[in-house]
């Protein structure tokens, strides 16, 4: 009797990717809102979460120093990338005649990154419910 079962398929087990989740939107509240949402998921799926974190450097009980990667995963939020600032300027009368007055039209755009290392199958159960105004974009890294 033989204790190798080479007729039976285990199956495999789900590939990790590394994935990067681009977050976009005029409006900042919800942008936080959902990125924050976001974080808080998959750490509750027991992902990694790679993202700007805030160290502290203060030794544990034992005066041993805690790794940079035990910070990370407990502290990890979107990384924030610069705003980008789009403007118009226009003449407010359209005949050109009159004084010459000016009209300045500004549009602010935010974006949040946020890097996980998961399954695809999970990443999809993470992103299910997100805010109106917020556009994501999701790029797949082997």
């Amino acid at each position: 009797m033989s204790y190798n079962n080479k007729d039976k398929d285990f199956g495999e087990a789900p590939k990790t990717h590394k994935i990067r989740i681009t977050l976009t939107s005029r409006k900042v509240q919800s942008l936080e809102k959902v990125s924050q949402e976001l974080i808080d998921r998959a750490k509750s799926k027991d992902l990694r979460v790679k993202g700007r974190t805030f160290l502290s450097r203060q030794p544990n009980r034992d005066n041993s120093v805690p790794s940079n990667d035990a910070i990370a995963d407990k502290n990890a939020t979107a990384v924030r990338l610069p705003t980008k600032v789009l403007k118009v300027t226009t003449r407010k009368t359209p005949c050109g005649e009159g004084s010459k007055t000016w009209d300045c039209y500004e549009m602010r755009i935010h974006k949040r990154l946020i890097d996980l290392n998961a399954p695809t199958e999970i990443v999809k159960q993470i992103i299910v419910n997100i805010e109106a105004g917020v556009e994501v974009e999701v790029t797949i890294a082997a």
